[in-house]
């Protein structure tokens, strides 16, 4: 697939380079080591429309595609990718979430909110006995009155502490596995919702992390998320198209540590000549451009496609396992290539390996892409 990009697109592009460059990347280190969330940061990000990158301008967003969202979450991870993820679970999961399954008044009322930066949102499938198997939920939602009362704890959830709201997956039916449950919009000033233990990660440790508690938490009726039992269907969708800003977000971390590392190989001596003179050296350098380069094709690929309104299942998933790994891999050879230093937070490679460790895991491991991608491709064998 050739592809390629407009002026606007690359307007934008380089924006969003500059602000990583000059506002994000001199403080990563700071907000790495403090564990602390930069909300100065993520206000500023609502202002320039990169937390409503997908929300139509009608509901105060930037109106974008998946081309420019992939463009954007490259910048931002080359230069942090806490707050890489962040942005994505923002945009693609709560966000987007909320575009396409929301009632016209929901949608109208809070997705101004959370597209300016006013609201940051989370995102709450996951519980700690229902990881990569969805169905294990046990979180219930169950009708009181006039209102949905709400009881549960959901783990690993991104902006937990510093979010205003949620899109939380429920039981509403005694049905076992991916039936029965539905999609609950939460906002975190209703009674009974508060976070719980804030995590301790090896990397991405600006982007905050804690678990979710319920407890009678009760929503309007009109807080339901499209039908009620759809919720895992809902999340499915969300999840093809949040597997593409993971890609996007792995590629810019493995992209911003190829550049440290061509950086640093070309002013480097040993022997009395640069790291970047050596075959080895060379080498490394070759194979870790080439899985940057690869990994920019199958998710600009996985973009474009989603884009048109096609489904992306098959196309998502490759391009998320393929970045991810490829960004481990990167991360890894960057450390080596560095030596000594390399395993000091001198350098922003230590980070970045810390960092892009968690593509592979977050919104569908490893194995389950894996599993995901044989089962679409066994559909026509």
């Amino acid at each position: 697939m050739i592809f390629e990009l407009t002026e606007d697109q690359l307007s934008i592009r380089d924006m969003v380079r500059d602000l990583a460059r000059n506002e994000i990347a001199p403080n990563a280190v700071v907000w790495d080591r403090e564990q602390r969330f930069p909300r100065e940061l993520f206000s500023q990000l609502g202002e320039l429309g990169l937390l409503g990158v997908l929300v139509p301008e009608e509901f105060g967003g930037a109106g974008l595609g998946y081309v420019e969202y992939v463009l954007i979450l490259e910048e931002i991870g080359a230069a942090d990718g806490g707050v890489g993820l962040g942005v994505a679970a923002h945009n693609s999961l709560c966000t987007n979430h909320l575009l396409l399954f929301g009632s016209d008044r929901l949608k109208s009322v809070y997705l101004p909110k959370l597209a300016s930066g006013e609201w940051i949102g989370a995102w709450g499938l996951t519980e700690a006995e229902a990881g990569s198997d969805a169905g294990g939920t046990r979180t219930t939602a169950v009708w009181e009155g006039d209102q949905w009362v709400l009881d549960g704890s959901k783990n690993f959830i991104t902006h937990a502490t510093v979010g205003s709201a949620a899109v939380v997956m429920a039981r509403t039916s005694k049905e076992g596995g991916h039936h029965g449950i539905s999609a609950f919009l939460v906002p975190f000033d209703r009674p009974g919702v508060s976070p719980g233990k804030k995590e301790d990660k090896l990397g991405m440790r600006c982007s905050d992390t804690s678990s979710l508690v319920l407890e009678a938490c009760r929503v309007p009726a009109d807080h339901l998320l499209g039908n009620e039992g759809d919720g895992f269907i809902q999340a499915m969708k969300v999840l093809d198209g949040g597997r593409i800003s993971i890609a996007a977000l792995s590629l810019g971390i493995a992209r911003g540590a190829l550049d440290s590392t061509v950086e640093y190989a070309g002013v480097r001596h040993q022997f009395g000549k640069p790291l970047s003179s050596f075959q080895i050296t060379r080498a490394k350098l070759a194979d870790m451009a080439t899985g940057v380069d690869a990994s920019r094709l199958l998710t600009m690929r996985a973009a474009i496609l989603k884009d048109r309104g096609e489904t992306v299942t098959l196309e998502s998933s490759m391009a998320k396992v393929y970045a991810s790994e490829t960004a481990v891999r990167v991360g890894e050879e960057a450390v080596q290539i560095h030596g000594g230093y390399g395993y000091t937070t001198d350098y922003p490679v230590e980070r970045a390996w810390r960092d892009s460790k968690l593509c592979t895991i977050g919104e569908g491991t490893s194995e389950i892409q894996r599993m995901v991608i044989a089962r679409e491709i066994l559909k026509t064998v």
